[in-house]
């Protein structure tokens, strides 16, 4: 009697035999991990939960990686989390994606919290479509070539380093589209700013990243150099950051790639920490003397940007524009808060530095107001606004523009993974992995980019509609009210009166 196996059995046969050995060689490799990080755990000093818990004790440093991550989706309500929670999020998302963004039932918006901002309706609103921020803005009358723009809303300061190459690309398609600015944050400005053909605000920091000389003070041949590029319109110097004021930017070396060191004037692989300040700038006729020299090399509008903590050194710098001539103030000053957004900065700066723009942009508006300088210079909010209410506030409150950087991040595809400092983005929005990068579209992106920018200027202009004014920068503090304590609001002018100005404020 024949007993051989058929073929096809044999072949079944064999490869039941061969998954059995696997399966014993996997769980005899299995036990063998086990036991030498149980010998690891047992033994190291470091850790007091994998010396008691050896190998079960791991998971625990394992989940507290990943409830970062899981976090937003599975356990924070739609408006509890922080920075930004889902429900700001979402809107953005779908602002940029081009979706509806009606919302039924009711608000999820708790209107009891101090501080909660709310906007007064007018009983009888023009019959007209909703208001348009069409009213051109000139910034730098005294120029050589001034700067004229209608949008309320741009995009704030973002270096190339600190977010990859397609988003810079993706930004600056945007923008243009969208017709905004885009400013290049302190890292230069890069191909990819020029590429797209939008605006550009030229940033320059305390390391003056594609301007410095081999010292790294000021060279003048490159900055005239940038300002040659019609594309660029302005130049900001930064003072300050919202996130790390009294800090100068950081940028991890393994983000610095040869292209960025070659953009920034940098050393290839190498940390680059910027100076906490300028050298050049000690007082506030340095700063002045800064911005002049900075405008007459370029012939265009020159501000600065900063972290408003004491403020007295505004008032005095209001005072030294006077005795020079109204000529020599800054064509406008970026207020940023205390609460803005950083790829990487020290947690004790994060938490606990600067005042919040709620605080600061008002009491820079008046400022301006009591020295006669509100209409000379003008004022850009930044920090945390990207929902149409907080920039419709930010208008009720002084500003002329309001700029977003994480905002747009969002409209990039941002999931607020909080790894913007590990060249880790799981979006490709601020590393420079190529395979994360793939992620990113520019070209797609670009599209995101300019539905969110409309989406923001024409929402506020549905606020501004409502409270019965034609167009967004004519809201005033009285459209706005603040709730305080016991659950009852107050007007802003009531928390911020309109300033009149003084004898010594009176315009030259």
């Amino acid at each position: 009697m024949n007993t051989a196996l058929p073929q096809g059995g044999l072949f079944v046969f064999n490869l039941i035999e061969f998954l059995a050995e696997a399966f014993v060689l996997a769980v005899g490799i299995v036990v063998l991990v086990v036991l030498v990080l149980y010998v690891i755990d047992r033994t190291q000093t470091r850790q007091a939960v994998r010396r008691n818990f050896p190998v079960i004790g791991r998971f625990r440093y394992l989940f507290e990686n990943l409830g970062e991550f899981f976090r937003q989706y599975f356990f924070a309500m739609d408006r509890e989390e922080m920075p930004f929670n889902r429900a700001e999020r979402t809107w953005v998302y779908r602002s940029a994606k081009g979706d509806d963004t009606m919302t039924a039932f009711g608000s999820t918006r708790d209107m009891r919290p101090v501080g909660t901002v709310i906007f007064v309706n007018c009983p009888y609103p023009t019959m007209e479509e909703d208001a348009v921020d069409t009213t051109d803005v000139t910034i730098g009358p005294y120029c050589d070539k001034p700067y004229t723009t209608s949008s309320v809303f741009h995009i704030s300061g973002m270096s190339y380093g600190a977010v990859s190459r397609p988003a810079v690309t993706a930004l600056s398609n945007g923008a243009r589209m969208a017709g905004i600015w885009m400013n290049t944050g302190e890292g230069a400005l890069s191909p990819m700013h020029l590429a797209g053909g939008a605006d550009i605000v030229f940033q320059m920091g305390t390391a003056k990243y594609g301007v410095r000389d081999a010292a790294g003070g000021l060279s003048e041949e490159r900055l005239r150099e940038v300002a040659g590029h019609e594309t660029v319109r302005m130049f900001e110097i930064k003072l300050s950051q919202g996130a790390k004021p009294g800090k100068g930017g950081i940028l991890p070396g393994d983000k610095v790639t040869e292209e960025i060191a070659r953009i920034r004037l940098i050393d290839v692989g190498r940390d680059s920490i910027s100076p906490n300040r300028h050298p050049e700038i000690n007082s506030e006729a340095d700063l002045l003397d800064m911005v002049e020299r900075v405008r007459r090399l370029t012939g265009k509008p020159t501000g600065f940007k900063t972290v408003i903590g004491t403020h007295d050194w505004i008032e005095r710098m209001c005072e030294e524009i006077h005795s020079r001539g109204i000529e020599s103030a800054p064509d406008f000053i970026t207020v940023d808060s205390a609460d803005g957004g950083s790829g990487a900065a020290p947690m004790s700066l994060i938490d606990y530095m600067g005042l919040p723009v709620k605080e600061s942009l008002p009491l820079a508006v008046d400022i301006l107001c009591r020295y006669g300088l509100r209409e000379r210079i003008k004022v850009v909010a930044s920090g945390k606004m990207i929902t149409p209410g907080e920039v419709a506030w930010a208008l009720c409150a002084g500003a002329d523009f309001v700029v977003s950087a994480r905002g747009f991040m969002f409209a990039l595809g941002c999931i607020q993974a909080l790894q913007c400092n590990k060249n880790t983005c799981p979006t490709g929005v601020t590393t420079h992995n190529p395979r994360l990068q793939r992620g990113l579209d520019p070209v797609d992106k670009a599209e995101r980019v300019k539905r969110y920018a409309q989406a923001i200027r024409k929402e506020v202009g549905v606020i501004a509609h409502s409270c019965g004014v034609p167009e967004p920068r004519r809201l005033k503090r009285f459209h706005c009210r603040i709730v305080q304590d016991g659950g009852k609001s107050v007007p802003l002018d009531e928390l911020h009166p309109d300033q009149e100005p003084t004898s010594v404020g009176a315009a030259s």
